[in-house]
């Protein structure tokens, strides 16, 4: 069971390494990285150095693709060829995947036209440009496309996709090994959830504030 996640320069750590995290525990199940160029790649946070040693034209087909997000995928939205390779990619897998803004290149690649899909809240507006219709959800699928919200929400993700390539015995004892049973001290998860004062700053951080 071969699963391929993408990385590009300025990935957000969160979306590949969650999802990595658990799929990897799935029976039968590879996770490989794959990248641009290989070589090492840096994270968006900056601290994080991947080395990647294929590049992902090498892959031809997959029976999961997981496209993470970070400013990086804003970049790779203009990269005709990878684009491309998404697209083509797409045509051989069981699940087409994508956490936080990688829905973008799903919808870059004609993936998500017509169809509900969420992403990070900050890149709402971006994803209806290309023709899908964002919903709050925190993991939205449509047959063998799956799409998650921020970051995190790629945990949820792929968990539930844990159950789709094994069972739902094996997601729960892999939710048990990465003890992933979440109690965060704060309710400010989400834009239903999070103050006025809660969203200004979040914006302010990410403009370097």
């Amino acid at each position: 069971m071969d699963i391929v996640i993408p990385l590009f320069r300025l990935f957000e750590p969160l979306d590949a390494v969650g999802p990595y995290e658990l799929l990897a525990n799935v029976p039968g199940a590879r996770v490989r990285f794959v990248a641009p160029e290989p070589g090492r790649i840096a994270d968006v946070l900056g601290s994080m150095r991947v080395d990647v040693p294929t590049r992902y034209t090498e892959v031809e087909s997959c029976d999961v693709l997981l496209v993470p997000g970070g400013a990086g995928a804003r970049l790779m939205l203009n990269d005709t060829e990878f684009i491309d390779w998404v697209r083509r990619i797409h045509e051989t897998t069981r699940f087409t995947t994508s956490v936080c803004t990688g829905s973008l290149i799903l919808g870059a690649a004609g993936l998500l036209k017509g169809l509900t899909a969420t992403t990070h809240w900050l890149a709402k507006d971006d994803l209806e440009t290309f023709g899908a219709t964002y919903t709050a959800e925190r993991v939205v699928r449509h047959d063998k496309i799956i799409t998650s919200a921020g970051i995190s929400s790629g945990i949820d993700m792929a968990l539930g996709l844990c159950t789709l390539l094994s069972d739902e015995l094996t997601a729960r004892a892999v939710q048990l090994l990465t003890e992933y049973a979440p109690q965060p001290p704060y309710d400010s998860g989400s834009l239903a959830t999070a103050t006025p004062e809660v969203v200004a700053r979040a914006r302010e951080l990410v403009s370097g504030g």
